[in-house]
């Protein structure tokens, strides 16, 4: 039976599967590291994943949905060796290419899973265990008609709550103005987190710049970080 913090797994999705190649040096490291680096959410035996077991270390795990080409999300491992760092992706590609730029680094601290984000925390990963998630420039579904398609919605930031340990943050950033009014009210509302700042939070300067922010602000669009503490 699912608690009362265990929303049903949404039929409406918040992303698109999309095809396309891996280039040669994405193709080599899935075939190199995945084995150890990654593993596919479909694949994963039931009941939650043993992170302790996976790293080879007992650590605070902070998860990352949605790490694209992976620019950022190597760069925030790498900056906290004494975080065990996941990453959760839908795109092959993006996660081979992660996987180049976790061998460039050297990162021993870094590990992926392949598939829905929703999936993953609802049915892998165990209430309060996570020190912090992070949605960094989520796809805006900038369309009225697909605003339902978002991630940030009260289902799924209930779920991601509950897996938060006290204490532990949700960490949000978008560059659509009415995305991030739609996550602040969507977070303001859940009972299990509070803001830490009046309503945006400044944003912060380890949180390196991403292609879309530098996009962004070529396109006259501010930015916005939000982040929500685990009660």
């Amino acid at each position: 039976m699912e608690s009362e913090h265990q929303p049903r797994l949404r039929s409406v999705v918040s992303y698109v599967q999309r095809g396309g190649r891996m280039t040669v040096g994405q193709q080599r490291a899935w075939e190199h590291h995945w084995h150890h680096l990654g593993r596919k959410v479909s694949e994963l035996h039931s009941g939650p994943v043993d992170f302790a077991e996976w790293f080879g270390r007992s650590a605070p795990v902070l998860l990352e949905i949605g790490s694209g080409m992976g620019e950022t999300t190597a760069q925030l491992a790498a900056a906290e060796p004494e975080v065990n760092y996941v990453a959760v992706e839908v795109y092959e590609a993006g996660l081979g290419q992660l996987m180049l730029r976790a061998e460039k680094l050297a990162l021993e601290n870094l590990r992926l899973l392949h598939g829905d984000a929703v999936i993953l925390l609802r049915e892998h990963i165990a209430p309060g265990s996570l020190s912090g998630v992070r949605v960094f420039f989520p796809d805006p579904w900038p369309k009225k008609r697909h605003h339902k398609r978002r991630l940030i919605q009260p289902e799924f930031v209930n779920l991601v709550a509950s897996r938060l340990a006290p204490g532990g943050m949700l960490h949000m950033a978008t560059d659509w103005a009415n995305y991030a009014e739609q996550m602040l009210e969507v977070c303001s509302a859940e009972p299990l987190l509070r803001n830490r700042f009046p309503d945006w939070a400044p944003r912060p300067g380890w949180r390196p710049v991403t292609k879309f922010e530098r996009r962004a602000d070529e396109e006259g669009r501010v930015s916005h970080d939000l982040i929500f503490e685990r009660v």
